[in-house]
């Protein structure tokens, strides 16, 4: 099973929605690389793309870092501690198994000008246990994507291309670290650089950086995709500790054979609000979340090609340990265990799902 990349792998037309093992070839990437340039970038982008990018991506690196402690700033650790005392998120070491949260969405596509376009809205559950085990059930518009990990393997399954997973280890979902996991903000800056000071949306902000090593990249990379960087940041406010806000981005060097290089570079940033008192500790309840995606090179002659998502998010119930909830719920779907060919089985960005195969 391959890893996760940070955002989803490209929609596709239901015309290609059978077995990738009888698409092989040329034809069929460039049937994808076709879909793409007519529908990616179009100025009304159907409901795939919103869901493929905003529904449920996944954290840059894995929690718990393993940067040697000498080589961590004491400003990056002072920074982490504070953020835990703020949120008193160690309280739950030991003591919270599980967690289980309900939220609503709101998306849609931003113009060139900045108008915002028609937005679609929806509703999305969470179910976390402790430490790397989780799912999520988003619906918007009627359609539903679900996700999980059971620790090991971590998968999505979409109305348009069914199941699908990646091999690897598992990465946590992005929407538990924007507040809504104070224990998974922790985990994954606790090995990260101190960038300094910024000020973002009138807040005073210390400034920590994390980005996927190199073998990371090589294992998400192949010979048509090759991922260059894989970063985030996040802000931590001076004043308080606390998380409010979050950009990671992501840039892919895409190339098939016979033509000119393309480059995408996805960027995904949150603003981080409303944080509420929940069994003593602070937990995030709203955000707004803003995603750039950028196509350049491939002898563009109008320059780069720019498509901006915008979503709205709300929590609206947070509860620990609920009772009921075993290893059986975060077990993937039967079609993950068949002995699919692995390219079937790989779960990339927004830009395409092996155009090789």
């Amino acid at each position: 099973m391959g890893r996760l990349a940070t955002l989803s792998e490209e929609p596709i037309n239901d015309q290609d929605n059978t077995t990738t093992t009888s698409k092989k070839g040329v034809i069929h990437a460039w049937r994808n690389w076709n879909w793409i340039k007519s529908h990616f970038f179009n100025k009304k982008p159907d409901l795939k793309l919103l869901l493929s990018v905003l529904a449920c991506p996944l954290f840059p690196v894995p929690p718990h870092s393993q940067t040697p402690l000498n080589e961590v700033s004491s400003s990056a650790q002072y920074i982490i501690q504070h953020f835990t005392a703020a949120t008193g998120c160690r309280k739950l070491e030991g003591k919270v198994k599980n967690v289980f949260a309900t939220g609503k969405v709101e998306m849609g596509v931003v113009d060139e000008v900045g108008n915002a376009g028609v937005s679609e809205r929806g509703c999305f559950v969470i179910w976390q246990m402790v430490p790397d085990k989780w799912q999520i059930e988003l619906v918007v518009a009627g359609h539903k994507v679900v996700a999980g990990s059971d620790g090991t393997v971590a998968w999505r399954h979409t109305p348009w291309l069914g199941a699908h997973a990646a091999k690897g280890g598992v990465r946590p979902l992005r929407r538990a670290v924007q507040g809504l996991d104070p224990l998974a903000v922790s985990g994954v800056f606790c090995g990260a650089q101190y960038m300094g000071e910024k000020k973002i949306s009138g807040i005073d902000c210390f400034v920590l950086k994390v980005s996927a090593d190199q073998k990371d990249l090589v294992d998400r990379s192949d010979s048509t995709a090759e991922m260059i960087k894989h970063v985030t940041f996040g802000y931590f406010s001076q004043r308080n500790g606390l998380l409010v806000y979050l950009e990671d981005s992501y840039l892919t060097r895409i190339q098939s054979p016979g033509t000119h290089p393309t480059y995408w570079e996805t960027t995904m940033s949150t603003k981080i609000e409303d944080y509420r008192m929940v069994d003593d500790v602070m937990i995030a309840h709203a955000g707004h979340s803003t995603v750039i995606i950028t196509r350049f090179g491939d002898n563009l002659e109008t320059g780069p090609a720019i498509t901006r998502l915008e979503e709205s998010w709300t929590i609206d119930d947070v509860a620990f340990n609920v009772p009921g909830l075993s290893m059986d719920c975060f077990i993937p779907p039967k079609e993950l265990q068949k002995d699919y060919p692995q390219e079937d089985l790989d779960w990339r960005s927004p830009l395409l799902r092996r155009s090789s195969s």
